[in-house]
């Protein structure tokens, strides 16, 4: 599933590629870079505690392992391959143990994992560290240029040190420092934690920056593609807003994203001697996408933060329609309809008739605030939308009026469920 996941990321961002192929593909390849390694002096395998091995490490002490000849190191990566439990045996570099880069301090090549593979089974029970597959892959596998984080810049030395001594060709390593996005982690350290203690759905769960998220959240791939260009690569560290990826994508969105009203936490309104009024309303304010057919009798509804703001008195229009007053305030808003022509001065208030569709709005809020977990991260926002938004397709892009862009996601038991993208 993994693997099929990150194929069709890519093509969302309208990547393709001529070639694939998994690492664990090459694992023979690998093994015999391994044996030459031993057969050179280069790597021997190490049967210490892995905290003796963490002391030595730190303290640039050599272990009894180092001194074993080739013949026993040979027999013994035999057995990592067959019989040795794991945890008892690695195959680490000899590199340099007082080396002041402690990545060179003998790191570890290969290790055995018994768990099955999900490619290959349990074929193969002994895996290389990133340390050597990055390396030997980018080499044989014709990669020019590498990219990784500059967290990795000790390793640069091991990296190099491998291949010299393989004599494989060396390529240009490139290295960017990581993006942070303010309230949302962009690891996969940070956010497996989140999954497995059920704090996020999953990967594609609309308040991570996974592309996953970001495609379910409504964010285009083109605006994803325009952000990234537009922070180049650099080594110095930034932390952006997420707002700033918004406001590339609302670009994109604004000319193609149709109109409808929507009231969140609706108030009934009740207009007395109101006219029966039939009208088309346009999808979008500036571009041709169509018009829809509103019907509005004497029932309105409004949201609860608008029907707050207002006492026995005060006059007000619906938006696009006509002005009441209001004459009664109880578990509705009683009022009177004053008239059509525009009052100067007063509110405009988005409003849907007593024809409405059931809308649950899921916002996402910053998954971290302070460094801590949000425990109000995820909005769910109740409401009445239109009843045109009956005939929309799920995975539409639509904006309801003064409340933000939304995409419909699904359909289900006469509700429709959209994801809040931006305002």
């Amino acid at each position: 599933i993994f693997y099929d996941a990150q194929r069709a990321d890519l093509r969302w961002l309208g990547i393709e590629w001529d070639h694939a192929y998994n690492t664990s593909d090459h694992l023979g390849r690998h093994y015999q870079f391994a044996l030459q390694l031993i057969n050179q002096g280069n790597a021997y395998v190490c049967t210490c505690h892995p905290e003796e091995i963490r002391k030595n490490r730190f303290r640039g002490i050599e272990c009894k392992c180092r001194k074993r000849d080739v013949d026993e190191n040979k027999e013994l990566w035999e057995r990592m391959q067959s019989d040795l439990p794991q945890g008892k045996a690695i195959l680490r570099l000899k590199g340099n143990m007082k080396s002041e880069n402690t990545a060179m301090r003998d790191p570890t090549l290969f290790r055995i994992v018994e768990a099955e593979h999900p490619i290959h089974g349990d074929n193969y029970r002994v895996w290389p560290t990133y340390d050597f597959a990055g390396a030997v892959e980018d080499s044989i596998g014709g990669v020019t240029h590498p990219f990784r984080t500059k967290e990795y810049e000790l390793r640069d030395e091991v990296y190099f040190y491998i291949l010299d001594k393989l004599g494989l060709r060396k390529p240009y390593l490139m290295e960017f420092s990581r993006l942070d996005i303010e309230g949302m982690p962009v690891s996969k350290r940070l956010i497996k934690p989140l999954i497995e203690e059920g704090k996020v759905e999953g990967y594609d769960d609309i308040r991570l920056p996974t592309l996953r998220a970001l495609k379910r959240r409504g964010i285009q791939p083109e605006a994803i593609k325009q952000f990234v260009l537009s922070q180049g690569i650099s080594k110095v560290e930034s932390k952006i807003t997420f707002d700033q990826i918004e406001a590339i994508n609302r670009k994109i969105i604004d000319p193609v994203a149709k109109r409808y009203f929507f009231v969140s936490n609706p108030v009934k309104v009740i207009v007395e001697n109101a006219p029966e009024i039939e009208k088309d309303l346009k999808l979008h304010p500036t571009e041709d996408l169509g018009y829809r057919r509103i019907k509005t009798k004497n029932i309105f509804y409004i949201s609860k933060d608008d029907a707050k703001k207002y006492k026995i008195n005060d006059k007000i229009r619906l938006k696009d329609l006509y002005n009441i007053e209001i004459t009664k305030v109880n578990n509705a808003i009683h009022s009177k309809f004053i008239g059509k022509e525009l009052i100067p001065g007063i509110d405009k208030i988005q409003w849907v008739t007593d024809e409405h569709v059931e809308t649950l709005i899921l916002k996402p809020n910053p998954l971290f605030k302070n460094g801590k977990y949000n425990e109000k991260s995820l909005e769910k926002i109740r409401g009445y939308a239109e009843a045109a938004v009956n005939d929309v397709s799920i995975g539409d892009i639509l904006q309801f009026e003064r409340f933000g862009f939304v995409k419909i996601e699904r359909k289900e038991k006469g509700e429709i469920v959209g994801v809040f993208i931006h305002r």
